[in-house]
């Protein structure tokens, strides 16, 4: 999993850490030293760490103007143990919805499980983006199954279409407009 860098690409673009919005305005990151771990298998160190003991992100893109950010994940999700939808929500969602993100493309290629538990954060975050929307992209079947289970599509778009977009051939304004005309 050291290996797995968050998708580049996008970084003449956009960059979490210069962006003063961004919650992980001002990090700094080192490509030498590995710090977070999922279980006992070191991260690349440009993931961000935002409170969960097995789930880290990288805020791909941010467009406050339209209200849309990418966020790509890694890890395992799991909120029946560590209630990671806690900290996503509280510790990134929040100060995105503040500075006027109300559309989430969540990006999960690298989400290895998802363990549900209840779903109030979910609630809780459709109803305080209001007209916006959430949707995944790239994730696992199996882990797609699991949000079904949960009942996450009341809250999360769990498109099969939507989901198998080939997202790193768009650049994130494509992308966001080739969603839209899915949602």
């Amino acid at each position: 999993m050291h290996n797995i860098e968050p998708f580049y690409n996008w970084r003449h673009i956009y960059t979490s850490e210069d962006d003063s919005m961004s919650p992980f305005h001002g990090y700094e990151y080192s490509d030498i030293y590995f710090t977070h771990t999922v279980y006992n298998y070191y991260i690349h160190p440009q993931w961000d760490d935002f409170g969960s003991n097995t789930l880290y992100l990288k805020i791909l893109y941010a467009d406050y103007s339209r209200g849309t950010a990418v966020v790509e994940l890694i890890g395992e999700w799991n909120d029946c143990l560590y209630n990671d939808i806690m900290f996503l929500k509280r510790n990134v969602i929040e100060p995105l919805m503040e500075n006027g993100i109300v559309q989430f493309v969540l990006v999960g290629e690298n989400v290895l499980n998802f363990h549900y538990s209840d779903t109030a954060y979910y609630e809780e975050w459709v109803e305080e983006i209001e007209d916006g929307w959430i949707v995944c992209i790239g994730f696992l079947p199996h882990v797609i199954a699991e949000m079904r289970k949960g009942r996450l599509g009341r809250y999360i778009t769990l498109d099969d279409a939507i989901n198998e977009l080939p997202w790193r051939t768009y650049m994130p304004e494509n992308l966001i407009m080739k969603v839209l005309e899915m949602v």
